[in-house]
Protein backbone atom coordinates (compact mmCIF):
# COMPACT_ATOMS: atom_id res chain seq x y z
CA UNK A 1 0.00 0.00 0.00
CA UNK A 2 1.18 3.21 -0.63
CA UNK A 3 1.43 6.27 1.57
CA UNK A 4 -1.45 7.66 0.36
CA UNK A 5 -3.56 4.62 1.23
CA UNK A 6 -3.08 3.59 -2.93
CA UNK A 7 -3.07 -0.51 -3.06
CA UNK A 8 -0.71 -1.11 -6.39
CA UNK A 9 -3.14 -2.01 -9.23
CA UNK A 10 -6.42 -0.85 -7.76
CA UNK A 11 -8.35 1.93 -9.21
CA UNK A 12 -7.80 5.10 -6.98
CA UNK A 13 -11.54 6.00 -6.74
CA UNK A 14 -12.86 2.18 -5.82
CA UNK A 15 -10.10 2.14 -2.91
CA UNK A 16 -11.33 5.85 -1.92
CA UNK A 17 -15.04 4.56 -1.94
CA UNK A 18 -14.13 1.18 -0.39
CA UNK A 19 -12.48 3.51 2.85
CA UNK A 20 -15.56 5.74 2.74
CA UNK A 21 -17.70 2.63 3.49
CA UNK A 22 -15.62 1.66 6.29
CA UNK A 23 -15.25 5.15 7.50
CA UNK A 24 -19.52 4.85 8.22
CA UNK A 25 -18.95 2.09 9.84
CA UNK A 26 -16.95 3.42 12.51
CA UNK A 27 -18.68 6.37 12.46
CA UNK A 28 -21.22 3.79 14.73
CA UNK A 29 -18.20 3.69 17.18
CA UNK A 30 -17.88 -0.15 15.73
CA UNK A 31 -13.98 -1.03 15.53
CA UNK A 32 -12.80 -2.33 12.44
CA UNK A 33 -10.39 -5.35 13.39
CA UNK A 34 -8.68 -5.51 9.62
CA UNK A 35 -10.13 -5.00 6.05
CA UNK A 36 -8.84 -6.69 3.59
CA UNK A 37 -9.11 -7.70 -0.12
CA UNK A 38 -10.57 -11.56 -0.69
CA UNK A 39 -12.13 -13.14 -3.56
CA UNK A 40 -9.68 -13.54 -6.98
CA UNK A 41 -7.51 -10.48 -6.55
CA UNK A 42 -6.18 -12.11 -3.42
CA UNK A 43 -6.11 -15.81 -4.23
CA UNK A 44 -3.99 -15.02 -7.31
CA UNK A 45 -6.08 -14.76 -10.44
CA UNK A 46 -7.91 -12.27 -11.47
CA UNK A 47 -9.72 -11.21 -14.30
CA UNK A 48 -8.94 -7.40 -15.67
CA UNK A 49 -12.57 -6.74 -14.61
CA UNK A 50 -12.82 -8.33 -11.25
CA UNK A 51 -14.88 -7.02 -8.15
CA UNK A 52 -13.40 -5.56 -5.40
CA UNK A 53 -14.42 -7.73 -2.88
CA UNK A 54 -13.71 -5.69 0.83
CA UNK A 55 -14.35 -8.03 3.63
CA UNK A 56 -13.95 -7.05 7.24
CA UNK A 57 -13.95 -8.05 10.70
CA UNK A 58 -14.99 -5.36 12.91
CA UNK A 59 -16.50 -5.63 16.90
CA UNK A 60 -19.29 -4.09 18.38
CA UNK A 61 -19.17 -1.27 21.65
CA UNK A 62 -20.23 -2.87 24.57
CA UNK A 63 -23.31 -0.11 24.96
CA UNK A 64 -24.42 -2.54 21.56
CA UNK A 65 -24.43 -5.78 23.52
CA UNK A 66 -26.35 -4.18 26.11
CA UNK A 67 -30.12 -4.22 24.26
CA UNK A 68 -33.25 -6.39 24.63
CA UNK A 69 -33.35 -6.82 20.55
CA UNK A 70 -30.24 -9.09 18.81
CA UNK A 71 -28.26 -6.97 16.65
CA UNK A 72 -27.35 -8.40 13.24
CA UNK A 73 -24.07 -10.01 12.77
CA UNK A 74 -23.12 -8.54 9.58
CA UNK A 75 -22.68 -5.66 7.85
CA UNK A 76 -23.51 -5.43 4.31
CA UNK A 77 -23.16 -2.73 1.71
CA UNK A 78 -25.56 -2.45 -1.86
CA UNK A 79 -22.93 -3.97 -4.52
CA UNK A 80 -22.56 -0.61 -6.27
CA UNK A 81 -20.50 -1.60 -9.63
CA UNK A 82 -17.22 -3.42 -9.06
CA UNK A 83 -17.13 -2.46 -5.56
CA UNK A 84 -18.66 -5.75 -3.23
CA UNK A 85 -18.01 -4.56 0.45
CA UNK A 86 -19.32 -6.65 3.86
CA UNK A 87 -17.86 -7.38 7.27
CA UNK A 88 -18.62 -10.09 9.60
CA UNK A 89 -19.38 -9.32 13.28
CA UNK A 90 -15.89 -10.76 15.19
CA UNK A 91 -18.22 -13.25 17.02
CA UNK A 92 -20.10 -14.85 14.08
CA UNK A 93 -16.25 -15.19 12.33
CA UNK A 94 -15.08 -17.00 15.93
CA UNK A 95 -18.67 -19.41 15.96
CA UNK A 96 -17.78 -20.38 12.39
CA UNK A 97 -14.36 -21.08 12.93
CA UNK A 98 -15.10 -23.19 15.40
CA UNK A 99 -16.86 -25.24 13.05
CA UNK A 100 -13.82 -24.90 10.67
CA UNK A 101 -14.87 -22.65 8.23
CA UNK A 102 -12.21 -21.22 6.69
CA UNK A 103 -13.27 -18.01 5.40
CA UNK A 104 -12.02 -15.91 8.64
CA UNK A 105 -8.59 -17.59 8.23
CA UNK A 106 -8.50 -16.64 4.59
CA UNK A 107 -9.30 -12.97 5.35
CA UNK A 108 -6.10 -13.03 8.03
CA UNK A 109 -4.03 -14.24 5.45
CA UNK A 110 -4.91 -11.83 2.40
CA UNK A 111 -1.92 -10.13 1.05
CA UNK A 112 -3.85 -6.89 0.40
CA UNK A 113 -5.35 -4.74 3.36
CA UNK A 114 -6.94 -1.97 3.21
CA UNK A 115 -6.71 -1.27 7.26
CA UNK A 116 -6.25 -2.73 10.26
CA UNK A 117 -6.14 -2.22 13.79
CA UNK A 118 -2.69 -2.28 15.23
CA UNK A 119 -1.83 -6.10 17.05
CA UNK A 120 -5.45 -7.28 15.88
CA UNK A 121 -4.37 -9.19 13.27
CA UNK A 122 -1.59 -10.95 15.20
CA UNK A 123 -3.69 -11.47 18.18
CA UNK A 124 -6.55 -13.08 16.03
CA UNK A 125 -4.22 -14.80 14.34
CA UNK A 126 -2.55 -16.65 17.60
CA UNK A 127 -5.91 -17.96 18.40
CA UNK A 128 -7.20 -19.30 15.38
CA UNK A 129 -3.40 -21.43 15.22
CA UNK A 130 -5.43 -22.83 18.86
CA UNK A 131 -8.63 -22.77 17.65
CA UNK A 132 -9.08 -24.23 13.68
CA UNK A 133 -9.21 -27.41 13.66
CA UNK A 134 -7.64 -28.76 10.31
CA UNK A 135 -10.19 -31.61 9.85
CA UNK A 136 -13.00 -29.67 9.94
CA UNK A 137 -11.27 -27.02 7.68
CA UNK A 138 -10.88 -29.72 5.22
CA UNK A 139 -14.38 -30.95 5.77
CA UNK A 140 -14.94 -26.96 4.95
CA UNK A 141 -12.75 -27.06 1.23
CA UNK A 142 -14.50 -30.16 0.72
CA UNK A 143 -17.72 -28.14 0.51
CA UNK A 144 -16.48 -25.77 -1.70
CA UNK A 145 -15.69 -28.19 -4.07
CA UNK A 146 -18.83 -29.71 -4.24
CA UNK A 147 -20.37 -26.54 -4.41
CA UNK A 148 -18.27 -25.36 -7.57
CA UNK A 149 -17.92 -28.41 -9.54
CA UNK A 150 -20.05 -31.78 -9.66
CA UNK A 151 -17.49 -34.96 -10.01
CA UNK A 152 -20.31 -36.56 -12.01
CA UNK A 153 -20.86 -33.88 -14.78
CA UNK A 154 -19.70 -33.93 -18.12
CA UNK A 155 -20.00 -31.63 -20.82
CA UNK A 156 -18.84 -27.65 -20.84
CA UNK A 157 -18.41 -25.96 -17.39
CA UNK A 158 -18.19 -22.06 -16.65
CA UNK A 159 -14.66 -22.14 -16.58
CA UNK A 160 -14.52 -19.45 -13.77
CA UNK A 161 -16.33 -22.00 -11.61
CA UNK A 162 -13.94 -24.79 -12.51
CA UNK A 163 -10.81 -22.36 -10.86
CA UNK A 164 -13.55 -21.80 -7.69
CA UNK A 165 -13.29 -25.59 -7.79
CA UNK A 166 -9.58 -26.01 -8.30
CA UNK A 167 -8.60 -23.67 -5.75
CA UNK A 168 -10.24 -25.72 -2.53
CA UNK A 169 -8.70 -29.34 -3.83
CA UNK A 170 -5.06 -27.43 -4.28
CA UNK A 171 -5.58 -26.53 -0.59
CA UNK A 172 -6.80 -30.61 0.49
CA UNK A 173 -3.46 -31.26 -1.40
CA UNK A 174 -1.26 -28.79 0.61
CA UNK A 175 -2.96 -29.98 4.04
CA UNK A 176 -2.46 -33.92 3.09
CA UNK A 177 1.23 -33.46 2.13
CA UNK A 178 1.73 -32.14 5.82
CA UNK A 179 -0.76 -34.31 6.90
CA UNK A 180 -3.40 -32.50 8.13
CA UNK A 181 -1.65 -30.11 10.54
CA UNK A 182 -1.84 -26.84 9.34
CA UNK A 183 -3.42 -24.65 7.33
CA UNK A 184 -2.64 -23.73 3.96
CA UNK A 185 -1.89 -19.94 2.75
CA UNK A 186 -4.78 -17.92 0.94
CA UNK A 187 -3.00 -17.59 -2.48
CA UNK A 188 -3.52 -20.10 -4.60
CA UNK A 189 -0.76 -19.85 -6.84
CA UNK A 190 1.37 -20.04 -3.81
CA UNK A 191 -0.28 -23.56 -2.80
CA UNK A 192 0.01 -24.55 -6.08
CA UNK A 193 3.83 -24.33 -5.49
CA UNK A 194 4.66 -25.41 -2.78
CA UNK A 195 2.75 -29.15 -3.72
CA UNK A 196 4.00 -32.29 -4.90
CA UNK A 197 1.72 -32.80 -8.13
CA UNK A 198 2.60 -33.75 -12.11
CA UNK A 199 4.09 -31.19 -14.15
CA UNK A 200 1.06 -31.55 -17.11
CA UNK A 201 -1.00 -30.80 -14.20
CA UNK A 202 0.23 -28.00 -12.68
CA UNK A 203 0.81 -26.64 -15.98
CA UNK A 204 -2.97 -27.31 -17.19
CA UNK A 205 -3.54 -25.59 -13.97
CA UNK A 206 -1.39 -22.72 -14.75
CA UNK A 207 -2.74 -22.15 -17.95
CA UNK A 208 -6.24 -21.62 -16.81
CA UNK A 209 -5.07 -18.98 -14.22
CA UNK A 210 -3.47 -17.15 -17.34
CA UNK A 211 -7.04 -17.40 -19.21
CA UNK A 212 -8.59 -15.41 -16.50
CA UNK A 213 -5.83 -12.76 -16.12
CA UNK A 214 -5.93 -12.22 -19.86
CA UNK A 215 -9.98 -12.40 -20.41
CA UNK A 216 -13.11 -10.45 -18.96
CA UNK A 217 -15.05 -13.27 -19.58
CA UNK A 218 -13.59 -16.53 -19.72
CA UNK A 219 -16.66 -18.07 -20.65
CA UNK A 220 -17.82 -21.87 -20.48
CA UNK A 221 -15.85 -24.62 -22.27
CA UNK A 222 -14.73 -28.25 -21.78
CA UNK A 223 -12.92 -28.82 -18.31
CA UNK A 224 -8.56 -29.90 -19.42
CA UNK A 225 -8.81 -33.48 -18.82
CA UNK A 226 -6.04 -33.43 -16.48
CA UNK A 227 -7.58 -30.79 -14.64
CA UNK A 228 -11.44 -32.57 -14.80
CA UNK A 229 -9.28 -36.04 -13.17
CA UNK A 230 -7.75 -34.17 -10.61
CA UNK A 231 -11.20 -32.80 -9.35
CA UNK A 232 -12.51 -35.79 -9.22
CA UNK A 233 -10.13 -37.97 -7.55
CA UNK A 234 -9.84 -35.19 -5.14
CA UNK A 235 -13.10 -35.12 -4.46
CA UNK A 236 -13.16 -38.61 -3.47
CA UNK A 237 -9.82 -39.01 -1.58
CA UNK A 238 -11.11 -35.84 0.62
CA UNK A 239 -14.72 -37.19 1.25
CA UNK A 240 -12.96 -40.80 2.16
CA UNK A 241 -10.44 -39.18 3.92
CA UNK A 242 -13.16 -36.97 5.99
CA UNK A 243 -14.76 -40.24 7.26
CA UNK A 244 -11.72 -41.43 9.17
CA UNK A 245 -11.07 -38.05 11.03
CA UNK A 246 -11.90 -38.59 14.84
CA UNK A 247 -14.02 -36.65 16.97
CA UNK A 248 -12.74 -34.82 20.38
CA UNK A 249 -15.70 -33.16 22.29
CA UNK A 250 -12.74 -32.55 24.79
CA UNK A 251 -11.32 -30.82 22.38
CA UNK A 252 -14.29 -28.97 21.01
CA UNK A 253 -14.95 -28.04 24.57
CA UNK A 254 -11.44 -26.28 24.66
CA UNK A 255 -11.22 -24.00 22.04
CA UNK A 256 -14.75 -23.20 22.74
CA UNK A 257 -13.25 -21.72 25.99
CA UNK A 258 -10.81 -20.01 24.20
CA UNK A 259 -12.69 -18.43 21.77
CA UNK A 260 -15.29 -17.27 24.20
CA UNK A 261 -12.30 -15.74 26.12
CA UNK A 262 -10.47 -13.89 23.27
CA UNK A 263 -14.12 -12.69 22.55
CA UNK A 264 -15.13 -11.01 26.04
CA UNK A 265 -11.35 -9.61 26.19
CA UNK A 266 -11.76 -7.81 22.67
CA UNK A 267 -15.12 -6.55 23.60
CA UNK A 268 -14.51 -5.62 27.32
CA UNK A 269 -10.62 -4.91 27.34
CA UNK A 270 -10.20 -2.96 24.25
CA UNK A 271 -14.34 -1.90 23.51
CA UNK A 272 -15.38 1.93 23.27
Amino acid sequence: MHADGGIDGFDPEAVKEIKSRLASVREQGIRIGFAIESGSRAWGFPSPDSDYDCRFVYIRPVEHHLTLTSLRDVIEFPIVGDIDTGGWDLRKALLLALKGNAVVVEWLKSPIAYEEEAGFRSRLGALLDLIMVPEKVASHYVGLMRQHFQSEGEGAIKLKKLLYAVRPAIALEWMRQRSFLVLPPMNMLECLEAISISPDLRTAILDLVHVKKQTREMGEGLPPMLVQAFLKNSFERYSETLREFDRDPDRDQRVQHLADKFYVQEVLQRGS
